[in-house]
């Protein structure tokens, strides 16, 4: 299928919509594609709804550079300020857009905004009622006039001279190879949460959308952009056996984390490295108890994880035969993952959503914008749907390589075996030794022995991957996402060797380089494709945390 837009944005979820919405408002007559993996109601991080936007800087109530700072020790001090001071900006604004699109954010008796504080300084997350969010988004689309294609996985973006000019990939039901030509593209595609393996063993048991295999940070390192953050992989505190999110909505309303000797666990701020720490040393398995909460507290976190949330959750307490206002929440820690929203890995982005590649944009969870989450994804969406806008309409639509087009046909297809059979290794037993891998080598504790094995096992899985044949398209889509997996391996295991210290407490902890050094490595890992050898390239880029 040859198909031509004017913004090809790849990816469906907040930020996507946003963007797409956004374009069309800025200008009507502009053609806009949404090229989804999933299906474009029930995609992305949030797939359902949400309780809070998480960052929101309310006039009069607080700071944009009091958020920044917070965003600043969240980061470790490792960000770009700008950015964050943007979305703080225009977070207020986009919680406006969102009432006027029918969002319900609740309001207190004296008529305010509900705000509720996890951040280290000021109180920055407001409550809001959503439960269909996603489908409000969908919607959205649809009554602009987006266009959208469900179920296509993008294999790799199309580059001319440092510009990209659009993306190839297939449908995973029919096999359809699609090529599709754009005067702009924008990468909202999410993070990597298939990167170590969860406690279960289970590939899709994780906390962040199992779609996200780190596609746009593999296509986007191909491609020849800049990347950042990758030794930063992250894990949290979350129910065990379930991953699903629990603290911001327990504990901002009164809830405690108790250890296992019955000790309440103060935590200075929503801090998930204090808690991580009571495991890490032995002082597990914590709890979250909530016994000593009124009926209508208990009543308003029931609600929120029964129906926003994920509503299989209710069946999961009963199955286990606990009643919050008696029995204890057990907290595990979940698998690791990368990703722009809850982390800082991702796309080197500016101001305006741009990357290092002319003509390309990343928004979401693919973006660096340090712990942006459900308001960043939005925000920067916003921003890039307006700047793609203005850019198509000077922007002449370039001719693709259809060399490489061919080549890339070739590449996919040629691990599609047409008789049905497929291999003695499955797709899905490949994906099981490759996240077995990264979590026995690429995450914390980390040394140079163990981060070198994983680039020894990084090449073997690439060799073996050669070999294995797929015997429907799904299997085919599924060998794709064990290739983003691999090269978010490798980028992760570069950037951590690169950062001889340790930072962001668990997360990049080096037993051979334990302690913090902010004189030598106060500042931001740079990856990039080296355009002769292919390799990693890597260049530091100092931080000023002086001021914006």
């Amino acid at each position: 299928m040859d198909l031509e837009t004017d913004i090809l944005i790849i990816g469906g979820g907040s930020a996507g919509c946003m963007a797409a919405i956004v374009a069309k408002e800025q200008n009507p007559n502009v053609d806009v594609l949404i090229i989804e993996k999933g299906e474009i109601h029930r995609s992305g991080s949030i797939a359902m709804g949400m309780d809070a936007l998480n960052i929101v800087v309310q006039p009069g109530k607080a700071s944009s550079e009091t958020y920044v700072e917070s965003a600043r020790i969240a980061a470790g001090g490792i960000l770009d300020p700008k950015l964050s001071y943007v979305l703080a900006e225009n977070s207020f604004s986009m919680l406006k857009r969102l009432e006027d699109w029918g969002v319900r954010f609740p309001r207190n008796d004296d008529g305010e905004y509900i705000t509720l504080q996890v951040h280290a300084k000021g109180a920055f997350m407001v409550e809001m009622d959503a439960p269909d969010l996603k489908v409000i988004l969908a919607q959205k689309v649809e009554e602009v006039g987006v266009r959208v294609i469900n179920r296509v996985i993008i294999t790799n973006l199309l580059v001319s001279k440092r510009r990209v000019t659009g993306a190839i990939g297939f449908n995973y039901r029919t096999g359809e190879f699609t090529v599709c030509s754009a005067k702009a593209t924008i990468l909202a595609n999410g993070g990597c949460a298939r990167f170590s393996l969860p406690n279960s063993g289970y590939l899709y048991g994780i906390f962040d959308y199992p779609g996200n295999a780190g596609d746009g940070y593999s296509m986007a390192f191909r491609a020849g952009a800049k990347l950042t953050g990758f030794e930063c992989p992250q894990s949290s505190p979350l129910i065990k056996d379930f991953n699903c999110p629990l603290l911001y909505i327990t504990l901002t309303r009164g809830a405690e984390v108790i250890n296992a000797f019955g000790d309440k666990i103060v935590l200075e701020y929503l801090s998930t490295q204090t808690m991580l720490k009571e495991l890490h040393e032995g002082r597990g398995p914590i709890f979250i108890k909530m016994n000593h909460l009124p009926e209508e507290k208990i009543q308003d976190i029931e609600r929120i994880l029964f129906t926003t949330e994920r509503p299989t959750q209710k069946k999961f307490w009963e199955g286990r035969g606990i009643d919050f206002r008696e029995g204890m929440i057990e907290l595990g820690e979940t698998e690791f993952q990368l990703c722009g929203g809850h982390g800082i890995t991702g796309i080197l982005v500016n101001e305006k959503a741009e990357t290092s590649l002319k003509n390309l944009y990343a928004v979401g969870d693919v973006a660096s914008v340090p712990m942006q989450h459900l308001s960043g994804a939005f925000v920067f969406g916003e921003i890039a749907g307006k700047n793609a806008a203005t850019l198509v309409r000077k922007t002449q639509r370039q001719e693709l390589d259809k060399s490489f087009i061919k080549a890339e046909e070739k590449r996919i297809f040629k691990m599609f075996d047409e008789k049905g059979e497929g291999t003695d290794i499955t797709p899905t037993e490949l994906e099981y030794k490759v996240r077995r891998m990264i979590s026995d080598y690429v995450v914390p504790p980390k040394n140079e022995r163990k981060l070198q094995e994983a680039l020894w096992w990084i090449q073997r899985f690439r060799n073996d991957l050669k070999t294995i044949k797929a015997k429907d398209y799904h299997e085919l889509s599924r060998l794709e996402e064990v290739r983003f997996i691999l090269d978010c391996a490798e980028l992760s295991t570069t950037a951590s060797l690169e950062r001889k210290e340790s930072r962001w407490g668990w997360f990049h902890y080096r037993t051979d380089y334990p302690e913090q050094d902010d004189k030598n490595w106060l500042s931001r890992i740079i990856l990039e494709k080296d355009g002769e050898s292919g390799e990693i390239k890597v260049a530091l880029q100092p931080v000023d945390n002086r001021g914006l």
